[in-house]
């Protein structure tokens, strides 16, 4: 059985890392050099490294602070945030990052998907998705949750998987930063409906909201945020609590 993977996030923006909730709010959570290097000291599966701020100002992700994070990590790393170019994804693999992560540049141009997996291996490209639950359906936004389009969540995961996507991130706009759970059921619903890793994401606040998503949620990794940056929840813990609950994790 594939173990199940925590990956902590690290939000930049203006070179620091921060968290808000439900998308704003946003408040300093430290140096993501010195969080990353420590994340993987603790045994995080994963890390992820979303510029936050690069879509809405209209840039790529900050290549020399990929660079320093992946000069402190032996851990696979992603990155995302602005990235809608074959060129870009080249300098930023060539800068130490394992895989990246898209999100509204596939929206506005779906065909970015097919050429990244095809140039660099479906196991590089990431789709993130951030929905908001309106009226009963799943609608996708772009542009770190500022613009809402006429997409639904499903249907949308399903499209990027067949473009040739090697993961899904969903976050829930909903959830995140409430520390109330995970969507678990729309990640159940992903999870059977695709397959294709997914990656959950919004709503982490404590030891059981992980045991859920990958009972419940049949989530494949859980993603979250402050409850890693504020020492919360520590690693090395969560880890043995999934353990002890018959949920595979490397330890």
């Amino acid at each position: 059985m594939l173990t199940k993977r925590i990956i902590p996030c690290l939000d930049i923006k203006n070179g620091r890392t921060v968290k808000g909730v439900n998308f704003v709010n946003l408040i300093d959570a430290g140096d993501p050099v010195v969080l990353a290097k420590q994340y993987a000291e603790l045994g995080a599966d994963e890390l992820v490294f979303l510029d936050i701020a690069a879509t809405l100002e209209n840039r790529g992700t900050t290549l020399d602070m990929v660079l320093k994070v992946a000069e402190q990590v032996n851990i696979p790393f992603t990155v995302g945030g602005g990235i809608s170019s074959i060129e870009h994804v080249d300098a930023l693999l060539k800068c130490g990052a394992d895989k990246i992560s898209i999100n509204s540049s596939a929206v506005k141009r779906p065909e970015l998907v097919n050429e990244l997996s095809q140039k660099f291996g479906s196991q590089c490209v990431v789709v993130a998705i951030d929905a908001k639950k309106i009226d009963g359906e799943w609608i996708v936004h772009l542009a770190g949750g500022t613009i809402s389009t006429e997409l639904n969540l499903f249907d949308w995961a399903k499209e990027v998987e067949k473009r040739g996507a090697g993961e899904i991130l969903f976050t829930s706009m909903n959830n995140d930063g409430t520390k109330a759970g995970f969507a678990n059921e729309a990640l159940a619903k992903l999870s059977t409906e695709l397959n294709i890793p997914i990656i959950a994401s919004g709503g982490a606040g404590t030891v059981q909201h992980f045991i859920d998503t990958f009972v419940e949620g049949k989530s494949d990794a859980a993603l979250a945020a402050s409850v890693f940056h504020f020492g919360e929840i520590p690693i090395p813990d969560l880890k043995k609590e999934l353990k002890e609950n018959n949920i595979p994790v490397r330890l």
